[in-house]
């Protein structure tokens, strides 16, 4: 149930390639190709399932199901499609184009003129996650921590490269980080939204006040509405009105 009457909203932690930034399955498609060149059985629903995690872990837990943890060449075949994958990735976020979602940018504004901060968290590693920011001009004025200020685009960005031992979503870490950085302490206070499990997962395990997914990025509203969630939503044009309904 919504605290937001009693307890203001001071952030929302959003996640990026298919939430605030365009994906039309280009990062599923990275995935595919990396397995291919590397060996390693992918089915698609398989990976779809895995969205939103760490992406090491996606290497890691597919090479497990296909040879096991204990076979010889499992770490070096995990090494090697990651490695793969890095490449891929990183060569497509430099090369192709990189656009917010629709109404992304009219939403930060509004965010932004409410007092309300705005946190980027995801899956990426950090070095991809500083090309994206890059890319659309998102990393403007952030400063060596990630955090920006109220006059920058995004106040603070975290990936799990800052986490302990990588760990990303679903577990809270990363938002909890974000709220560390920015000097909020009370999770009722913070609204999460992603298009995966994994961050609705995250959310709920950091406490929000809401999380909520978005069902026109990776998952269908038939997929997560499987999980646990404080609402499911066609677009984050419509965050505006749930944050003012719940006011």
């Amino acid at each position: 149930m919504s605290n937001l009457k009693t307890s203001p909203i001071q952030l929302v932690v959003f996640d990026m390639a298919g939430t605030t930034v365009k994906d039309s399955n280009e990062v599923q498609g990275c995935f595919f190709a990396a397995a291919e060149a590397t060996g390693l059985s992918a089915a698609p629903e398989r990976i779809i399932a895995m969205m939103g995690w760490t992406k090491k872990l996606v290497f890691q837990t597919l090479w497990a199901e296909q040879i096991g943890l204990k076979h010889p060449d499992y770490p070096q075949n995990v090494e090697a499609s990651y490695t793969k994958f890095k490449e891929v990735l990183e060569n497509h976020y430099r090369t192709q184009p990189v656009e917010p979602t629709d109404g992304c940018l009219e939403l930060f504004e509004w965010l932004k003129s409410q007092d309300i901060k705005i946190g980027l968290n995801t899956g990426f590693y950090r070095e991809v996650t500083d090309i994206i920011l890059e890319r659309l001009g998102w990393y403007q004025d952030l400063d060596q921590n990630y955090v920006g200020s109220s006059s920058s685009i995004i106040q603070v960005s975290v990936t799990p490269s800052e986490i302990y031992q990588n760990e990303g979503r679903p577990a809270p870490y990363m938002i909890q980080k974000a709220m560390y950085k920015l000097g909020i302490k009370n999770s009722q206070q913070v609204i999460t939204i992603g298009d995966t499990p994994a961050d609705i997962e995250a959310g709920t395990n950091a406490g929000c006040c809401l999380s909520l997914g978005v069902t026109n990025g990776t998952h269908t509203r038939e997929q997560l509405e499987q999980y646990a969630h404080d609402g499911l939503i066609n677009s984050i044009n419509e965050l505006k009105a749930r944050i003012e309904s719940e006011r």
